[in-house]
């Protein structure tokens, strides 16, 4: 059987290039290489294409030449976004045109760190270049394990210094510019404060332990830092304990909705097609701040949005300080308890966190935004019009004329909005 391997043609070059492999690994790990030296080290001595990527599959280094990643691409396992679409590629190898993709998980200690995915596109991936494969993964565990180390001291770092700034405690505006240089942000400048957070109802769903739950959230503050490197490497975005800030710059010459456009684009990037374990999140926007006097004030007015916008438009949702309205001042009134008790005062029954009352309330909604006209409410809820009179009667009787008394109608559509504050 040795004899037959040895004769064996196919059998001995992948032989040699796991030797080769080997000998090229060792050497970037005694030389403090990267990610992107492992690639083109595997793919040299495999012949083959090599991405490292995000657990996710956003890439972190790649060694592919064009006609690999157009048929990536026309395989329909490129998102959008640029995302490498890893849940769709088996570790037993899926099938790209004539060729092959393979996908190895890189895991250290347990803790699931990157995706290494291989492509072939003129045959498949003979079984030793797999074993080849397997070692390039471990030793780039090593190497992920040691950046994200340091990564987090680094992060851990600007977040603090970013959190002083929101405080007002960093220094004088000259100091925190030049500081924030050193990070390779640009501050001093038009930016809109954009603040994400992942949605709780989503993780809960998935009952997560704390281990997971922290990569989760590192997986999310490494999305947004690396979709906004692709726009401006001097793009400010750091993780909080719960949320992540980023600071997107915008053109004033130009307008708010040029700056609603630039965070649109970074929001979708970030959110792509939601595969590969992604998890939706929030996202709330504020208004333009001009200089870092102004920064203060704008991150309050994102954690603001986000945290009503989750509350009125549910899950997934992108809500701009702007655009909170009448919530916007609701949102000031520090009691929940308050808003509960004016709300239960104004609607009465319809107060009550049951089917019929949300019914009801949904209706008065519907009423109140068509200015009480009876016909044009019954079409939008898709009611014969004799119920919409019904309903109509029904509300009156409950709450009161509020047809034709247009202070009680201001009032019952605060009380809608309040309740929608306090969920």
């Amino acid at each position: 059987m040795g004899q037959d391997l040895i004769s064996d043609p196919e059998a001995v070059a992948a032989l040699e290039r796991a030797d080769a492999l080997h000998t090229a690994l060792t050497h970037i790990v005694l030389e403090g290489g990267d990610l992107a030296a492992i690639a083109e080290a595997v793919g040299d001595a495999l012949g083959c294409g090599v991405v490292f990527t995000s657990t996710d599959g956003r890439e972190r280094a790649a060694h592919l030449d064009e006609a690999q990643r157009e048929a990536l691409a026309g395989h329909d396992l490129v998102d959008p976004s640029g995302r490498l679409r890893v849940e769709r590629i088996d570790s037993e190898g899926t099938a790209v045109g004539g060729g092959e993709a393979l996908v190895r998980r890189v895991v250290a200690a347990g803790v699931d760190l990157a995706r290494l995915v291989a492509l072939r596109l003129d045959g498949t991936i003979h079984s030793s270049d797999v074993h080849a494969l397997e070692r390039a993964a471990i030793v780039a565990a090593l190497l992920v394990t040691r950046v994200e180390a340091i990564t987090a001291v680094e992060n851990k770092y600007r977040g603090d210094f970013l959190r002083d700034v929101f405080l007002g405690r960093a220094g004088e505006d000259d100091y925190v510019a030049e500081h924030a240089q050193a990070f390779g942000w640009h501050l001093d400048r038009p930016v809109m404060v954009v603040v994400a957070v992942l949605d709780p109802d989503a993780i809960a769903a998935l009952a997560p332990g704390p281990n997971e739950r922290r990569a989760w959230q590192d997986r999310f503050a490494n999305a947004w830092r690396q979709v906004c490197a692709t726009v401006d490497e001097s793009i400010a975005s750091v993780a909080f304990s719960r949320e992540v800030v980023t600071l997107v710059p915008v053109d004033p010459d130009a307008g708010l909705a040029d700056g609603h456009v630039a965070v649109d684009r970074i929001v979708q990037a970030v959110r792509g097609d939601r595969g590969g374990g992604r998890i939706s999140f929030s996202a709330g926007v504020s208004r333009i701040a001009t200089d870092l006097s102004e920064l203060p004030e704008a991150f309050r007015q994102a954690q603001r949005s986000v945290e009503i916008g989750r509350r009125v438009h549910g899950t997934g949702s992108v809500t701009r300080f702007d655009q909170l309205g009448l919530h916007r001042l609701l949102a000031l009134v520090p009691d929940g308890a308050e808003l509960t008790a004016f709300a239960s005062d104004v609607l009465g029954p319809l107060a009550e966190r049951t089917p019929e009352a949300a019914d009801l309330r949904e209706t008065l909604q519907v009423l109140l935004d068509t200015n009480f006209n009876v016909a044009e409410a019954a079409r939008a809820q898709f009611f014969h019009y004799n119920t919409m009179r019904y309903r109509v009667g029904k509300l009156q009787r409950l709450l009161g004329p509020v047809a034709t008394d247009p202070h009680l109608r201001l009032d019952v559509a605060v009380a809608l909005r309040a309740l929608e504050i306090v969920g």
